[in-house]
């Protein structure tokens, strides 16, 4: 409830905190705001390096305008060990230690979680860029974090919408036994059989993350005789996972539906083994031909000498939606500027993109396409852009499903 109270209160506070905030002294003005930034940059560098590389444009373009309520940002970024326990040292490290105004990053859900209850703890505003369990919003919400990314309800409904069309009513499923797996099993099944009462999960593999026995599972599928398969595996269990399922024969005759793989994160590993034909999310950032996208990817590939990646779009996104949050709420107050965050739109790459403020989730979509081998990569061919807002469930559930007073 406290969250709730400061809330309340600041709606009678912050024009006198902006005031203040905007008749503050030289000195003043000259001191930076800074923002912490943490992400698995050790252990996760192919979705990580292209984030950093995402902020790092944004902030030089916010600060080349002027920065923010006349004073520069500077973003202090930490590693987060890709583990909940050394996430929650770091973020108490930029908070306490460097004096950061905020917090934003981190990749995997329950490092999100453990980070978003220490902002929750600490009254310390978090925008929690890419990790995609739906408790960040819903069961363990609070408020002071925000999400960026399509969860995993939201990208399990655009999936399962395409899988319910499928001729198929067997179904296996492979997914790493952690929080965001779990979530996005749960939920394509929920909506899966919603569309199609008639579908039964044959089988399910739940290989530890990053450690999978791709022959056993690969051979557990194939035993069950599934029509379609539903993966959620990333990184190197998916690079496993797709060339053992190659090499056995897993794939020969099924649909396969599958969570990221048209990501240019986790496609391009693969190399010139993209499997033909799954129906995935991912980002089609070589045909994306928008204004705004290729105004993006120009600039992106101006300063890195490379094409952006899912990962860049979100880096870039997330410290854009901070500033201009600040610039709104006139102070660096977590309080304040989450409230100024609720309901906030925001021009991004894909497009504009609102923070809910029912659930604090922003309603930023995916693209659903298929994937199509090259000669060295993979490639998202046939998509379509599915924005977020049209698959988030209504605000009187997420009322339901949120803690009281977050």
């Amino acid at each position: 409830m406290a969250g709730y109270t400061r809330r309340t209160v600041l709606r009678g506070t912050v024009l006198g905190a902006a005031s203040l905030a905007l008749s503050a002294g030289p000195a003043t003005a000259q001191k930076p705001i800074k923002i912490g930034d943490l992400n698995s940059y050790t252990d996760l560098p192919a979705f990580t390096i292209p984030y950093r590389q995402g902020w790092k444009l944004a902030l030089q373009e916010i600060n080349a305008g002027g920065g923010v309520l006349g004073r520069q940002i500077e973003v202090i970024s930490r590693d987060d060990g890709g583990a909940p326990g050394d996430a929650l040292t770091v973020a108490n490290e930029l908070v306490r230690g460097e004096g950061v105004s905020m917090l934003m990053g981190t990749l995997l859900s329950h490092v999100g979680l453990a980070v978003s209850s220490y902002a929750a703890r600490h009254e310390t505003l978090f925008l929690a860029s890419e990790p995609l369990t739906d408790a960040l919003v819903w069961s363990k919400g609070n408020a002071y974090t925000f999400r960026l990314r399509p969860g995993t309800y939201v990208q399990a409904a655009m999936l399962a919408e395409r899988a319910a069309k499928l001729n198929a009513q067997r179904w296996a499923v492979v997914a790493p036994n952690y929080e965001y797996g779990q979530s996005a099993v749960e939920a394509f099944k929920k909506l899966l059989k919603a569309q199609r009462p008639d579908v039964e999960f044959v089988e399910e593999q739940w290989p530890p993350l990053f450690k999978i026995d791709a022959g056993a599972v690969a051979q557990a599928i194939d035993q069950a005789e599934p029509e379609a398969i539903f993966n959620v595996t990333f990184g190197s269990d998916l690079v496993k996972f797709v060339r053992e399922g190659t090499t056995r024969g897993v794939f020969a005759g099924r649909q396969v539906v599958s969570l990221l793989t048209g990501e240019p994160e986790w496609m391009n590993p693969l190399g010139g083994d993209v499997p033909e034909g799954w129906i995935v999310t991912g980002y089609p950032w070589d045909t994306l031909d928008t204004p705004r996208h290729t105004k993006f990817r120009q600039a992106y590939e101006a300063r890195f000498d490379a094409p952006p990646r899912m990962g860049s779009v979100v880096g870039y996104t997330s410290l854009k939606a901070l500033a201009k949050a600040i610039q709104q709420a006139g102070t660096t107050d977590s309080a304040a500027v989450a409230e100024a965050m609720r309901g906030m739109l925001l021009p991004s790459p894909f497009g504009g993109i609102t923070f809910r403020a029912s659930d604090q989730q922003s309603t930023m979509g995916t693209f659903v396409g298929e994937t199509k081998p090259l000669e060295t990569r993979g490639k998202l061919v046939d998509w379509e852009y599915k924005h977020g807002a049209n698959y988030l469930p209504p605000a009187e559930q997420v009322k339901k499903w949120r803690p009281q007073g977050s």
